[in-house]
């Protein structure tokens, strides 16, 4: 229902105060004047921080993670070489540009991610000179230069260190195996020589009684002895004087008799 035919006047509408906000902005003002004198009078202890940080996020992670490791680490070692033939001549026109068809440019800085990008970052740009491609670069980035290869050396130098100390524990990591292995292989040989001389010790005390009891070590079974009575030979006289000779015959005879006996029995 409309407010006039009920006797009520409409609202109106709140309007802005223009003191109050000329006083908001007037204060936001102020402070960014305070904030911008006490910047100015702050000393920048480095004027390239920004940048040298720049250059170590396209680094890691912009080539080192994205790449293998071997191939990353080539192709700063071939962006540091670039840098460090421009700032040892900085006038000669030979080093001051790069052609991303030769086969080793191709292979470690055009078709890895992130190198290309770096190269530019260091001043290099794209141009084409007689119908031929190349990447030259601008001596207004000569600052950009010396930033960018001092972060390579750095991250260079952290690396290697890095991959002595992988290998350093890869080796340590071998050489315990490897002592283990031996210790094993010892330990197999040891027990090998142990058993060796006990069945050797053992053999030579079974050849010694063998020869012991084939020498006749052993005493043979003694034969039953013959207590039968045997006729001597010789001459004797009976109680009644007469003599009585016994001649070698008789004891051939008594012997046959004794064989006699024994095929009896």
């Amino acid at each position: 229902m409309d407010p006039e035919t009920i006797g009520l006047e409409a609202p109106q509408a709140a309007r802005p105060d223009h003191d109050a906000v000329a006083a908001a902005i007037e204060r936001r003002l102020e402070a960014e004047r305070e904030k911008a004198a006490a910047a100015a009078t702050t000393p920048s202890f480095d004027g390239n921080h920004e940048k040298r940080q720049e250059f170590r996020r396209m680094i890691d992670p912009g080539i080192l993670r994205p790449n293998p490791r071997k191939l990353a680490l080539e192709s700063l070692q071939t962006l540091l070489k670039l840098a460090e033939n421009i700032i040892a001549h900085p006038d000669e026109a030979k080093y001051q540009k790069f052609k991303p068809t030769n086969p080793t440019i191709q292979r470690t800085l055009v078709e890895p991610r992130g190198t290309l990008e770096y190269a530019v970052a260091l001043g290099f740009r794209p141009e084409v000179d007689n119908f031929q491609p190349f990447y030259i670069w601008n001596k207004r980035h000569m600052n950009d230069l010396q930033i960018g290869a001092a972060i390579i050396k750095e991250a260079l130098e952290r690396e290697v260190v890095k991959e002595e100390r992988a290998q350093r524990r890869k080796e340590e990591e071998k050489a315990a195996q490897d002592a283990a292995k031996a210790k094993v292989k010892q330990a197999f040989y040891d027990d090998r020589k142990g058993r060796a001389i006990i069945d050797e010790r053992e053999r030579v005390a079974r050849e010694a009684a063998a020869a012991k009891r084939a020498a006749g070590g052993m005493s043979p079974e003694p034969e039953p002895a013959d207590y039968r009575p045997r006729r001597m030979p010789g001459s004797g006289h009976t109680l009644s004087g007469d003599v009585i000779d016994v001649d070698e015959g008789s004891d051939e005879e008594d012997a046959a008799a004794r064989d006699d006996d024994d095929d009896d029995e």
